[in-house]
């Protein structure tokens, strides 16, 4: 058996864990990173849409079941880093009405037990980390900053700046994407075609490895552990003592003072409720009995937009988003956002239009231009994650505020055709496209409504944390990356970190 020990130990390596192990590094707090992943290799098929897309190369052979019990292949990725070593590197704050109870017609957004104001300057510091491009006055949704973005907006390449065009002349206002790439004097972007989605080869994806964690190894208080999958917590007398998994084959055991879950929102949820014992039934920090449930993933659909007269010979697309949407969609209702996404090949179309001739795909793709619409989904105790016993994750999810995400595509769709693009194909996220995922274990000040409070520690167990998506509230209709990052700074910033007192 192998036995590890730190002050503090963080449960995997993504934006949340990545970033907290940063922030306790420059506190110099003995900290252990356990991964059950590997370091994702820089090779040539980091750039192949067919091997990232078509063959799965870094995604893992696993399946999790729906609510009818049966499987898909989750999108999740269990490398170090975790999925921010392929996301799309848009890294947006959350408006101030975010952080506030919002209604809509067929739901609540609920509000969080902290205000925009409270984590305002750890959306500074993770900018600054990240490498943030972005630029101001343009969005009508942006809030305030108390500091300006660490680098300007990338720039549009012709198309994109001819589409931008378009929509100011239909009344909207297209802004600048904030943007996580290395694309700073001497820096290593290259602007290439295969950033959103795939990982970086050059190392210029501002990914929690990268920017968080690499540098928080280097100064002596942070190790790392790969290859290593917890798979319960042990706790006794109302604390966490360790945990339980394996390592190559080898039984692991952790101990720690402090004990972070950082698996991301399905993955930490279902550690948690698989560590029942006799003394916590329900699993660990689940006396409210909502560990799992609020299951949010956005109401996001990935639409095709193509103007037969124009040829799109972009190279680095996500570069404009469009907000006018977000707050009031015409009704006095929010109604979400607009992004560019990467410039999809025809042989990416491939995965979803299965049926469809390469051929005929990739002239599609020569004249398309490429977009993800998202509104925000609600909170709903129906929709949870659960574990099977034979350990496996299973998800219940119905769409929930679909009717705001159905008027949204109405508007856009309509906005897009006044701006040339005749002909506009739909791809809508299912239960296995579930990227964004959060909501599973809710911060708030109340016991019996919440699973953490509001520096993300157990209400249950004071020495035990959930630092990753699982603690939203709600959904917003922003990528949630960079909330992530702020509220791991808050966090590492904020918590007594003395061992066995956070």
């Amino acid at each position: 058996m192998r036995s590890e020990r730190a002050s503090v130990v963080i449960v995997g390596s993504g934006m949340g864990g990545g970033t907290l192990a940063w922030g306790l590094a420059q506190r110099g707090i003995d900290t252990l990173v356990v991964e059950r992943g590997r370091v994702l290799p820089r090779e040539p098929q980091n750039w192949s849409p067919e091997a990232v897309f078509l063959e799965r190369r870094y995604k893992p052979d696993e399946t999790w079941l729906d609510d009818e019990g049966e499987p898909f292949h989750p999108g999740v990725h269990y490398v170090v880093g975790g999925n921010t070593k392929v996301y799309g590197s848009a890294l947006p704050r959350f408006r101030e009405r975010d952080f506030e109870q919002t209604a809509y017609p067929s739901g609540i957004s609920p509000a969080w037990p902290f205000t925009y104001a409270d984590i305002e300057p750890f959306y500074s510091q993770a900018e600054a980390l990240y490498r943030v491009h972005g630029s101001t006055g343009d969005d009508p949704t942006e809030p305030w900053r108390s500091q300006p973005f660490p680098f300007p907006a990338l720039p549009h390449e012709p198309y994109v700046e001819e589409t931008e065009r378009r929509l100011a002349a239909e009344g909207l206002h297209p802004s600048a994407t904030p943007m996580g790439v290395d694309l700073r004097p001497g820096g290593t972007c290259a602007r290439c075609q295969t950033c959103d989605g795939f990982p970086c080869r050059l190392g210029a994806k501002s990914d929690a490895e990268t920017c968080a964690l690499g540098p928080a190894l280097s100064g002596g208080a942070v190790r790392l552990l790969t290859g290593a999958r917890i798979t319960r917590i042990e706790a006794s007398q109302g604390r966490a003592v360790r945990l339980h998994g394996e390592v190559d084959g080898e039984p692991l055991v952790v101990e720690a003072g402090t004990f972070v879950i950082s698996a991301g929102a399905a993955n930490s949820a279902a550690l948690l409720l698989a560590s029942r014992s006799d003394e916590h039934p329900l699993g660990l920090a689940n006396s409210s009995g909502l560990v799992g449930r609020n299951y949010m993933v956005h109401n996001n659909t990935h639409i095709a937009t193509v103007d037969p007269r124009r040829r799109n010979d972009v190279v680095f697309q996500k570069t404009v988003c469009v907000n006018d949407f977000y707050n009031d969609l015409g009704d006095g209702y929010p109604g979400g956002s607009l992004q560019a996404i990467g410039k999809v090949q025809g042989s990416m179309m491939k995965s979803h239009a299965t049926r469809a001739p390469r051929r005929l795909l990739d002239r599609i793709a020569d004249r398309s231009m490429e977009w993800v619409v998202m509104s925000e989904d609600t909170p709903s105790v129906h929709n949870r994650v659960t574990v099977d016993s034979d350990g496996r994750i299973r998800v219940s999810w119905r769409r929930t505020n679909y009717d705001r995400h159905e008027a949204l595509l109405s508007k856009v769709r309509q906005v897009l055709r006044k701006c040339g693009y005749s002909a506009i194909f739909e791809q809508r996220f299912s239960i296995d496209m579930n990227s964004h995922m959060c909501g599973t274990a809710v911060a708030g000040v109340d016991p019996a409504t919440s699973v953490l409070d509001p520096w993300c520690r157990a209400h249950d167990l004071p020495n035990l944390l959930v630092v990753d998506s699982a603690f939203f509230p709600s959904s917003a209709a922003q990528n949630p990356a960079l909330t992530i990052a702020a509220q791991a700074l808050r966090v590492a910033a904020e918590v007594d970190w003395a061992e066995g007192s956070a």
